[in-house]
Order: C-alpha cells, then structure tokens, then sequence
C-alpha cells in the first residue's frame, strides 16, 4: 500500500557509487546498481536515514513521498535469503526489483563480504619476506564496511586495530592476527561516536569471544577503547577485553 511517508532519496548526479552507503543499512534497502546507489524497493527503507552519514558525496536525503509502506515482514525474509556475498550491493538487477541481486558487476570491492582462507601457518615470526603470508581471514577490514550482520563476527574473537598500529607493528600477522576479525579504523580522523554505535550493534547482534584493542601510544588513539567499552556496556556484554599499547617503533608499552 502506498502512504505519504518519509524516505531516503539518492541524487544520481552526486553518487559516485562508491558503495559505502550500503553495509549502514540494516534492512538492504540499498544496492550499487549499474555504478549508482538506488533503493531496491521501497518496503524495505523505514526512511530513518541510518545511512545519511556514510554517503562521502553527500548525496542521500531524506524526502517526504508517496510510497510504498516500510515492511519489516518482508526485509526479514529479504534478509534472510540473501546471500553473504550479495551484502556489498553490486547488481545490475534493476531498481525496484524485489529479487536480491546475483551479479557483482558494479565494481566495489570495498564492501563486498567475504571470508578468506588464512595461509598463515607459522605463527612464528619471520625476516625472510618470499616465506611470510597473510594471516587474514575476511574482507572488508575497515570499521565503517563491516555490517553487523556480517557471517564472519559470528562466535568471533574480534581485533580492533588502529590504522598506524598495522603500519608499526612489524609481527601483527602472525602474532595477532591469525584466527581474529580485525576491524580497522582512525579515532582520530573518523567519527568515534559512529564507531560506538557500529561497535553496539556488531556486539548486540552478535556472541563475541574475545575483544582486543591495539592502538598507538598518541593521544588521538585513546578513543577507540573508550569507544569499544563503551560499546559493551551498552550491549550488556562482557567478553574478556585486553588492550595493546604500542610506542612509535612497534614495541608493546603493555605490561
């Protein structure tokens, strides 16, 4: 049924279909179709507009129109019939489609979900670079791509790590990495209370094991576990928490 109702309007000239959008909805009502971010069926945004401050460009709004009713019946069963790798959004289905998209053909990677398999099988660390490998087990890594309903967080031992803390700790693949989803991100120069809320949903939706938190010995790095405390309170969980200092050489501070 149609209703005048408010719901997320997305100027095309402005898009650049860089896909961001898409992890901030919890319903899917949003797909990178044909290089564009549309919304794939109007029962499935509630018009809230969760996904405002993720468009780079500035191109989501939120009008007042006539359209179909938000249905919460039928974004579960969307939900739940969706592949995990059709998260990311890309599709060249066309908009309005109620079929959750089969093709990625939009060409973001970026926030297309997938589990990898981990060839780090030495935890040991190495000097000789032909013999070292990647210890990770997923993509996306970033904060801000990684949904809440991500298969990959389930039962997971999570490593939320600064972005410079991978640059100067030479060992991260295969003393912290291996078997944890890592979830990078700046408190610095991103939004923390974003990360906060992000963080809320993953540990609220999810049965997290373990949480560890690697930050640099600045400043600017102290909101991040602040910001993932903070989380867990609000969660209501309380899964064994340690935190890694590291000084500008990579070096722990942590006792």
């Amino acid at each position: 049924m149609k209703i005048l109702r408010k719901i997320i309007n997305i100027d095309e000239e402005l898009c650049d279909g860089c896909g961001q959008c898409v992890p901030a909805c919890d319903e899917g009502a949003i797909q990178v179709i044909n290089g564009k971010a549309k919304v794939v069926a109007e029962k499935y945004c509630d018009g809230l507009g969760a996904c405002l401050g993720d468009c780079p460009q500035g191109a989501i709004s939120i009008i007042e129109r006539v359209a179909d009713d938000f249905d919460p019946e039928a974004v579960e069963v969307y939900l739940k019939n969706r592949a995990p790798e059709e998260s990311c959004g890309c599709s060249n289905n066309q908009e309005g489609s109620d079929t959750a998209p089969s093709t990625l053909a939009c060409g973001c990677p970026s926030t297309q979900m997938q589990t990898l398999t981990s060839s780090c099988s030495d935890p040991k660390p190495t000097n000789n670079a032909s013999s070292a490998s990647s210890a990770l087990g997923h993509w996306p890594v970033q904060i801000r791509l990684i949904p809440a309903h991500a298969p990959f967080l389930k039962n997971a031992d999570i490593l939320i790590l600064a972005d410079c803390a991978a640059v100067a700790y030479a060992s991260l693949h295969q003393k912290l990495l291996a078997d944890r989803v890592v979830m990078m991100g700046c408190p610095k120069f991103d939004d923390l209370p974003d990360y906060e809320e992000r963080f809320t949903e993953i540990f609220t939706t999810n049965e997290i094991k373990s949480v560890t938190i690697v930050t640099m010995e600045v400043p600017c790095c102290s909101g991040m576990p602040t910001a993932v405390k903070s989380a867990l309170n609000r969660a209501g969980k309380t899964p064994p928490v340690e935190e890694i200092v590291l000084s500008l050489k990579g070096e722990s501070l942590t006792a």
